[in-house]
């Protein structure tokens, strides 16, 4: 099945239904300004404002990039099959589990294979831990019933997450660089979008590589964005551990051409954009070799139920999270339903990229209405992950970016949001790249709450500041309620054929964003993501 997926039938009702209710006939197709759209071709191409800001490619999200589907689940080999047995089932499944690392990994697919779980209820007490590259655990379905659904139910008032997978030892993000392989960025700009800059030295590199582009924090940085934007609260400073303001993209190098001439440098192209300007006038951002060899590849979970028991609606004893992806590499979660969770339902981070959660839903916290829970499907620390055709309800921030400078390339898309109290969102300190793409909102809260927000966060939770840059809210429809997008200093935020209360008016006043077309149906293209990945494979077969 292709990566992309397919829309829940409710989703496709709902569109048809807003977009029946713009107009009584077929809406007339428009384009936005900033991006020229060749329906003929798939082609695209971005328009940049003056300051350089343009909206990037987001169609590397996703599971080694987008760049391969998903591994079809009938085709994953099954290794081993358990049944649920009385009682706790923890060790039984954790044993079977490691068990699968004795088999070799197919060096065509990077997977061992599964371990089936028949349908019946598990119940667990612990955490199950995925730490083996290529493991993938496979149920039989993620319904409610039995007889013919796998149902992982977490007992006790362990808070620790149902699943983790991973390695959770693995925590240094993307920072320690192969000895002697750090060079200097030396383009004086590397604009939004770039996957090319010149460099010092080209020697210590090799296409094929894994490198890290590093923008470090700097107090020219920092006051080039207004001191981070935090209101009443302390500007961000270089050094202050809360803030953790240091850039990383984790990429590979495509392509190393020479330099051109006397006094010019070499050249890498890297297999995914930066999702910030790197300004050499503001910091010095370097690129180095980085070693994955820790990291957990190619783990996949589908087909099963997490249903976390509770002492009721409001009960914080119990798993905070439900499945979390971390230490990891280029791995997924495909039709899993997770419920009663604290914190999150699926989460990222930290140092995880290239991911994608398919067809998933996050459902029914039980916790108070506070920070910092309900965060139904959350990155923290991760990039270049996507979530499709996800369902989340009663959350605070139902789809979130939660980890700073460290989380980028984040895509959202066509995905369902009912009873949210808070706004999906880039939540604090410069998360960038983020991409809201055919986000639907269902019902929500009374008084008409903030859906999502692209904004600035002034001197909420501490110093929260700017917590979005860089983003795009696409075709997003928040059934009324209001849609924030602000424009940061050196950056740029976007709200393009949205529906709802579009506005640049926040609880921290800033300058409005880029807000084009509200209310208009008909725009084109119809999905940016599923556009930009296919101009990009379209690129590349040309």
């Amino acid at each position: 099945m292709n990566i992309l997926g397919t829309r829940s039938l409710a989703l496709l009702a709902l569109s048809s239904a807003t977009l029946a209710a713009s107009s009584e006939t077929s809406p007339a197709p428009w384009q936005s300004a900033l991006v020229s759209y060749d329906p003929a071709t798939g082609a695209l191409d971005y328009a940049a404002d003056a300051e350089g800001n343009r909206i990037p490619d987001f169609s590397h999200a996703g599971y080694r990039g987008a760049d391969v589907p998903l591994p079809g689940l009938d085709a994953i080999p099954v290794l081993a099959t358990l049944t649920p047995e009385p009682g706790d089932n923890t060790e039984r499944l954790q044993t079977a589990l490691d068990a699968l690392a004795e088999h070799p990994v197919d060096p065509a697919t990077g997977l061992r294979g599964a371990l089936l779980l028949s349908p019946g209820v598990f119940e667990v007490r612990a955490t199950l831990y995925l730490r083996h590259s290529g493991v993938v655990l496979l149920g039989s379905g993620s319904g409610d019933d039995p007889a013919r659904d796998t149902i992982l139910r977490r007992t006790g008032t362990e808070t620790t997450a149902v699943l983790v997978a991973g390695n959770p030892q693995q925590y240094d993000k993307f920072s320690h660089a192969v000895p002697d392989t750090r060079v200097d960025i030396v383009t004086p700009r590397v604009q939004v979008g770039s996957r090319a800059f010149s460099v010092a030295d080209a020697s210590p590199f090799s296409v094929g590589d894994t490198v890290v582009v590093e923008h470090p924090v700097t107090e020219a940085w920092i006051q080039a964005l207004d001191g981070g934007g935090t209101a009443a609260d302390p500007d961000w400073k270089v050094g202050d551990s809360e803030a953790e303001m240091t850039i990383r993209y984790l990429r590979r190098v495509t392509a190393i051409r020479p330099a051109s001439g006397p006094g010019e440098h070499p050249t890498l192209e890297i297999d995914a954009p930066v999702y910030n300007h790197l300004d050499r006038s503001l910091s010095q951002s370097t690129v180095y070799r980085y070693d994955t060899s820790a990291f957990v590849t190619e783990v996949g979970v589908a087909r099963l139920r997490v249903d976390i028991e509770t002492e009721g609606p409001e009960a914080e004893n119990h798993a905070r999270d439900g499945i979390i992806f971390r230490g990891a590499l280029d791995c997924w979660a495909r039709d899993v339903t997770v419920l009663h969770f604290v914190a999150a339902g699926i989460k990222f981070g930290p140092d995880f990229a290239r991911g994608t959660v398919l067809d998933s839903r996050a459902l029914d916290p039980h916790c108070r209405v506070k920070p910092p829970f309900r965060y139904n499907f959350c990155v923290n620390q991760g990039q270049l992950i996507l979530f499709e055709n996800c369902h989340a309800t009663h959350a605070r921030h139902a789809f979130i970016s939660n980890g700073t400078t460290m989380d980028s390339g984040i895509v959202f898309l066509d995905c369902v949001n009912d009873h949210s109290t808070a706004t999906s969102e880039g939540h604090r300190r410069w998360s960038h790249g983020l991409l809201f793409d055919g986000i639907v909102t269902r019902e929500h809260a009374s008084n008409g709450p903030a859906i999502l927000g692209l904004y600035n966060r002034g001197d909420w939770g501490n110093g929260h500041g700017w917590a979005a840059a860089h983003s795009v809210a696409w075709r997003c429809d928040t059934a009324g309620g209001r849609l924030t997008v602000q424009k940061p200093p050196t950056a740029q935020n976007y709200a393009i054929g949205c529906f709802g209360n579009v506005t640049g008016r926040g609880s921290f006043p800033q300058p409005a964003g880029y807000i084009e077309g509200s209310q208009r149906p008909g725009l084109q293209p119809a999905s940016l993501y599923r556009a930009q990945l296919a101009a990009r494979r379209g690129a590349s077969e040309r």
